[in-house]
């Protein structure tokens, strides 16, 4: 009985530590506290400006503003537009109230850079961009778990992404990778292509030259391309570099001399050959570390201009010539500017973050994604020239994270407590079940459907977060706003990270109010409702 006490005192007194510690809303942006005083998050490694970042950020403004053709002036977006844009592009959640208020408490002029710095060296990012990448690189299903560890290969990913190591390396390792997909968990990218105990050569082709070539070529399996340059033979060179690649229980291996000439004796394999660039191709390695070393060479210009149309894809919502696993060839007029973020991109040791800075400093990602006074046919020639930033539907798990983080007030990330991680995990994982996960697909550029408009009113997790309790953030606001117009103030940027403007605070206010100051915390509660469904929440913009 006292051991059950025990414990049930234990538990009430973390529970009360958390709910006290966790509930006092962070300042109001107006406090003169200087900023470095203030700020909790770590400096950015890199400097905020240097010669060569500057030089590259020069150059794809040269190239944006050369294929511009409309003369009208775009404004820039309001820096907290650009703060949830980077988030949810990187983090997968709008900003925190927590973050938000770090951020208008920095008083320098490069606070913005400074911050995006900061979000692309968050480990969240590392989280986030492994799973987005994850799913081009072996998809989304959990396979055959006798073979297929999924998610120590998302583990693995993220760590390469987190210490910074160069991409190239990271590539180099799941294609080359051998040994026990437990213990080498880039081996995972290999075995996720096993069907019924064997390689599927064809499958491991045809996504290697989709996520790191940029091309499709899987109809040149069975036919010629009908409308590009890839041939039958094209396809049949790259697979040949799988078919001396074997599985057993002990790993991933290639097979012995003996078995590949008895193979070559009765023509059962082919000739490994790349379909150009041919000169890059080494001798004396295994066929799949030849391979691995030629995807990745710095003269195989397509690798850079994958990696970067993917990772603007990524930022934008869009990429920067769909489809983005299908781009044209190096040196294409409609595509220069990937030649310029790729060759900078292999020029700085393949440095992702890097790569992923210099795309959310240009103009483009700045740039306010509504204009008014122009007709519907030149705000199209913007949108598809870069200049003004597009509209996207959120994914569901953006949806969910955004959703958790709003009602938290605190940064939700790896150091919170276990319960509430776990919590998070179940929520996300059934809600996206429920919502329809499209995959590596970024959603069609059209209105949710019923079921899911019906899923984020009606749904359990909605009601649950919106309810004025001390773990939920419409609690905490309740509780610690001094007036009306400080709670919805908070509100607002807790949900659509802005404040009210001078119409939506009138319109408010008085329903709100129950006298000067006060107000019911149930009105809160669906004040958070109406924010959370509204379609400027569901959109990145």
């Amino acid at each position: 009985m006292w051991r059950n006490r025990f414990i049930f005192i234990c538990g009430l007194l973390a529970i009360s530590a958390y709910v006290f510690g966790a509930a006092a809303i962070p300042e109001p942006i107006s406090t003169a506290i200087p900023a470095a005083e203030r700020s909790e998050a770590p400096e950015p490694k890199s400097g905020p400006t240097d010669g060569s970042f500057a030089q590259a950020l020069a150059d794809v403004e040269a190239e944006l503003s050369a294929r511009s053709s409309t003369a009208i002036s775009i404004p820039v977006a309001e820096e907290l537009t650009i703060l949830r844009r980077l988030s949810l592009a990187l983090h997968g959640t709008i900003p925190s109230l927590e973050e938000i208020r770090r951020f208008e408490s920095d008083a320098r002029p490069d606070r913005l850079d400074r911050a995006t710095k900061q979000i692309i060296e968050d480990p969240r990012t590392a989280d986030y961009v492994a799973e987005r990448l994850s799913r081009s690189f072996v998809g989304t299903e959990n396979g055959q778990f006798i073979v297929f560890r999924r998610d120590r290969f998302l583990n693995w990913l993220s760590t390469e992404l987190n210490e910074g190591r160069p991409f190239n390396e990271t590539v180099r390792d799941m294609i080359s990778a051998r040994g026990l997909w437990t213990d080498r968990p880039a081996a995972n990218f290999i075995t996720a292509a096993v069907t019924d105990d064997q390689i599927d050569n064809a499958e491991l082709t045809g996504r290697i030259c989709r996520a790191f070539l940029g091309q499709r070529i899987d109809c040149a399996e069975c036919h010629d391309h009908p409308f590009a340059e890839w041939k039958q033979t094209d396809f049949e060179g790259l697979a040949a570099f799988f078919e001396t690649t074997d599985i057993s229980p002990l790993g991933i291996h290639e097979k012995s001399i003996a078995e590949i000439a008895s193979q070559r004796a009765t023509s059962e394999i082919g000739e490994p050959m790349v379909p150009f660039y041919s000169e890059g191709l080494t001798d004396g390695e295994s066929p799949r570390d030849r391979l691995a070393a030629w995807i990745v060479d710095p003269q195989n210009k397509r690798f850079g201009r994958a990696v970067a149309n993917r990772m603007w894809w990524l930022l934008f919502g869009r990429a920067y010539h769909a489809p983005v696993d299908d781009i044209p060839d190096p040196g294409d007029e409609s595509t220069r500017l990937l030649d310029i973020l790729g060759e900078d991109f292999a020029t700085h040791q393949y440095d992702l973050r890097r790569l992923i800075r210099l795309i959310a400093s240009t103009s483009a990602f700045r740039a306010a994604s509504a204009i008014e006074g122009i007709d519907q046919s030149r705000f199209e020639t913007a949108q598809d020239e870069w200049r003004i930033f597009p509209v996207s539907r959120l994914r569901p798990e953006q949806i969910i994270g955004s959703m958790l983080q709003a009602v938290q007030i605190r940064t939700a990330d790896a150091d919170d407590q276990f319960l509430f991680r776990l919590i998070r995990f179940v929520r996300e994982r059934d809600f996206v079940d429920a919502y329809g996960d499209p995959g590596d697909e970024v959603p069609a550029d059209a209105s949710a459907t019923i079921p899911q408009a019906l899923l984020r009113m009606n749904g359990r997790f909605t009601r649950e977060l919106t309810e004025a309790n001390p773990f939920t953030g419409t609690g905490r606001i309740s509780a610690f706003s001094s007036d009306v117009d400080t709670a919805v103030a908070t509100a607002f940027l807790c949900v659509l990270t802005r404040r009210p403007h001078a119409n939506e605070l009138e319109s408010i206010r008085p329903w709100m109010k129950q006298s000067d100051a006060t107000f019911e915390s149930s009105q809160l509660e669906d004040l958070m409702w109406v924010l959370m469904n509204s379609p400027e929440f569901a959109w990145t913009h």
